[in-house]
């Protein structure tokens, strides 16, 4: 299975020219195997890709603009249902490609895909919970741990007050006398005495 990336070498906007670069250096990224076909110098690739983007994804000019993308001959979507694809980490759905050995992602059938998957949400399955289930999980795992946290600060602060505590009555235990005190300040108090005196 290829991936086709309709792209425009030669536009004049430098928002498409990003767009386009996001999803090839992305595609890259993953070493997904894809074809970059330009629409500007190849008039064949710019009628085929207009003829199969979906009427519904079309905009209401009814030009597509690229970057599009196709699973061989299957519509995957547009910049936007790439860039959606990428931030859910389901980019592997969205191209209809099998997950790399090793990711957690379930396996979506190409019916799933190919441009309808971004109108339901593609789940993953973690230890049999959705996505959803999973992230609700981790919500309330984090706030219990939040909550022990708090908990155990609040045991903890009575015993650092009472050592605190303990603390200034042993420095008022110990009096005036039983301080050590240096030379210069003994020659203080005596001198403060005989005024004192006098």
């Amino acid at each position: 299975m290829v991936i086709k990336v309709f792209l425009a070498s030669s536009s004049g906007s430098t928002a498409i020219k990003k767009k386009q670069q996001d999803v090839l250096g992305f595609l890259e990224a993953l070493k997904v195997d894809y074809a970059p076909l330009d629409i500007a110098c190849n008039e064949d690739n710019r009628m085929w890709m207009r003829e199969n983007v979906p009427v519904e994804k079309k905009p209401t000019n009814g030009i597509p603009l690229p970057p599009q993308i196709f699973n061989e001959e299957s519509y995957c979507g547009d910049y936007e249902t790439f860039f959606d694809a990428k931030e859910d980490n389901a980019v592997y759905a969205f191209l209809g490609l099998p997950p790399p050995p090793g990711s957690k992602k379930r396996e979506v059938p190409m019916e799933e895909c190919n441009g309808d998957e971004h109108t339901e949400e593609v789940e993953a399955e973690v230890g049999g919970e959705t996505g959803e289930e999973a992230a609700e999980e981790k919500v309330a795992e984090e706030k219990e741990a939040v909550e022990d946290t708090e908990e155990s600060l609040e045991d903890t602060a009575p015993v650092k007050e009472e050592e605190a505590q303990e603390e200034v009555e042993d420095e008022e235990a110990k009096g005036e006398d039983d301080q050590p005190v240096s030379e210069e300040e003994e020659e203080l108090r005596q001198l403060e005495q005989e005024e004192e005196d006098e």
